[in-house]
């Protein structure tokens, strides 16, 4: 379903810096009316609200707890766009005797934290007949033995939006998976990656898959390639109809 963003109200969670940073820039560039900027500490978005002024609006939220979600929906049932940004990474061997705390943390916050989100505001785009964005990775579909905890959880992350797009969907909601792969934030940097597109390339990409009401986007080169390669299986195994 086609979607512009002009003249919507969107949240996006972990708007502080790196890629929920640059959506913010992108939506207003092309007419978001307001923007809840979802942060653990809303002091962490001063720049973008002097940049910004009442078109934001800076509330707390932490997506490990339940409560905190549920708040943050009360309180913003305008909600268009929700763009489920927040995102954790942990640079991490499989061998390693810290894979598995970092894998707990991972999905509490990338898998659980994406459960906790949609189901808190499901009515809410239903009634506005909203959009979910949700931030994957080419990481959900190809494991890198040093992010290998990260990978397990941005796999989860895919493998719920699937369900989420049905299921929304069937409330007239539409679900947008994003998968970049390297991109120069401070995440990729902590992984290595300083020469990295940079996270404008995400953000320009996110309105423009909208607009043609994709499922995917793969908004760099690096994950453009992963999406030449996985687009037939994408086209007919993750957006086909197996019921026939």
């Amino acid at each position: 379903m086609r979607y512009s963003v002009k003249g919507k109200v969107a949240l996006v969670t972990g708007a502080n810096r790196g890629i929920g940073k640059a959506i913010v820039d992108a939506f207003f560039a092309h007419g978001v009316e307001k923007v809840y900027l979802a942060v653990r500490n809303p002091e962490s978005t001063q720049d973008l609200q002097a940049k910004y002024g009442d078109k934001v609006v800076a509330l707390p939220v932490d997506v490990t707890d339940e409560a905190s979600v549920k708040a943050l929906a009360e309180h913003t049932r305008d909600v268009d766009i929700l763009v489920n940004n927040a995102g954790i990474m942990k640079v991490v061997s499989p061998l390693s005797e810290d894979a598995e705390s970092a894998l707990q943390e991972e999905f509490n916050v990338n898998v659980f934290g994406l459960l906790r989100t949609a189901q808190a505001f499901a009515d809410t785009l239903e009634a506005n007949k909203g959009v979910l964005v949700q931030l994957n990775s080419i990481a959900s579909m190809k494991t890198f033995g040093d992010m290998t905890t990260y990978c397990a959880s941005k796999a989860a992350a895919y493998s719920v939006t699937q369900g989420l797009r049905e299921k929304l969907g069937e409330k007239g909601v539409s679900v947008l998976s994003v998968h970049p792969g390297p991109i120069a934030t401070d995440m990729g940097k902590s992984a290595g990656f300083d020469e990295a597109p940079g996270a404008e390339t995400v953000a320009a990409g996110i309105v423009e898959a909208l607009e043609a009401g994709d499922f995917h986007l793969f908004p760099d080169p690096m994950a453009k390639q992963i999406e030449a390669a996985y687009q037939s299986y994408a086209d007919n195994i993750i957006l086909g109809d197996l019921s026939v």
